[in-house]
């Protein structure tokens, strides 16, 4: 059998109806803006940025995942506005509590100990988290017009992740690998 690598990340994903209400507003950054990336996905907070990983060994990440999350309760999380990373990306804004700060760290700290997985970058950057709504595809002009839409906008949300979400990369898209729940 061949060493298949996919590259995969890991996230929290919001309940479906917040999901189509963010994809509907991707769709629109897709068709006035012109930036579709951020449809790449279904919307989430990263905790854990692409890795790759053998494909014959997931289990192993499977595993690991499944072990974090039930010694992990669901996380509340509070949709507030929207935010950015200028020139070039918009985002949901979920805010900043010590619970979503915490499992993101616990998360990468177990990865690292655990399997190895690291990201250089995100270990020397504060975790910001965020729901992508228009990509780095997003252009400079277009950025400006559409934060100036959006930076006032209103988009206020409570809601709470049950699991942690496994995503893989098909090549095009990221897709849901499997989900682990929380411990209730």
């Amino acid at each position: 059998m061949e060493n298949l690598q996919h590259r995969y990340f890991i996230a929290l994903l919001p309940p479906q109806e917040i999901q189509e209400q963010i994809t509907e507003i991707k769709q629109y950054f897709a068709e006035k803006y012109a930036s579709s990336g951020a449809l790449k996905s279904p919307p989430h907070i990263t905790l854990q940025p692409p890795f790759k990983w053998m494909t014959q060994e997931i289990s192993k990440v499977e595993e690991c995942l499944e072990k974090f999350a039930i010694a992990h309760h669901p996380i509340p999380i509070n949709l507030s506005g929207f935010a950015a990373f200028p020139p070039r990306v918009i985002y949901a804004n979920p805010l900043k509590t010590k619970a979503l700060l915490d499992i993101q760290k616990d998360l990468m700290t177990h990865l690292e100990t655990t399997l190895g997985i690291t990201d250089p970058v995100s270990k020397n950057r504060t975790f910001t988290p965020h729901i992508t709504v228009a990509f780095r595809d997003l252009t400079k002009e277009n950025f400006k017009a559409a934060w100036s839409e959006f930076k006032q906008k209103m988009l206020y949300s409570k809601f709470t992740t049950s699991q942690l979400t496994l995503l893989i990369h098909d090549g095009d898209r990221w897709n849901i690998s499997r989900e682990f729940p929380f411990s209730l």
